[in-house]
């Protein structure tokens, strides 16, 4: 059986240009969020920084995620997004077990 995966996401954007990824996140969201297996994709804005966000990602299996990584929508976000984010997103896989 297949365990769950869960991602934090630190994006940065070029200065003042955090609307855009909010605004990208709107649009992208809804399409996300009706994949299957996808448990939870919700961005949040850092606090205290409009250019600084944080995504969570869930997803049923590595078998979901890679799917949802070669979605049309998914390659098209990920092209447009060099043009107000400031460098490659940070991508950190959780470990499924709590820690005591």
């Amino acid at each position: 059986m297949s365990q769950p995966v869960q991602l934090v996401i630190h994006i940065t954007t070029l200065p003042g240009r955090g609307a855009e990824q909010t605004a990208a996140f709107e649009r992208l969201a809804p399409l996300v969020r009706a994949e299957t297996g996808c448990l939870q994709y919700d961005l949040h804005r850092v606090s205290g920084d409009p250019d600084r966000f944080v995504l969570i990602e869930r997803w049923s299996s590595k078998a979901a995620l890679a799917a949802h990584d070669a979605t049309p929508h998914m390659i098209e976000a990920d092209a447009a997004s060099p043009a107000f984010r400031a460098g490659p997103a940070e991508v950190i896989e959780l470990v499924a077990e709590p820690v005591a």
